[in-house]
């Protein structure tokens, strides 16, 4: 049986999440030794989601490529 396409999540309509879940906080504290087993599993901090910005890094040009351009070649 298949889904009805009202129902269907459209690639638009998704956002970005601002808060983990439970098991992505744990793994986060651990990872930076904030969290070990046996500490409480409810009651947890929550932990922001920062989405950063990729830096597109320029191309270095080919000199040659240039001046074989400007000479028509």
């Amino acid at each position: 049986m298949s889904l009805h396409p009202s129902l269907k999540r459209g690639q638009g309509l998704s956002s970005v999440r601002s808060v983990m879940k439970r098991t992505e906080r744990i793994k986060w504290l651990i990872e930076r030794g904030l969290w070990e087993a046996g500490d409480k599993v409810r009651g947890l901090a929550k932990i922001k989601v920062v989405k950063l910005k990729a830096v597109k890094k320029e191309k270095p040009k080919d000199e040659k490529k240039d001046e074989a351009k400007k000479d028509g070649k």
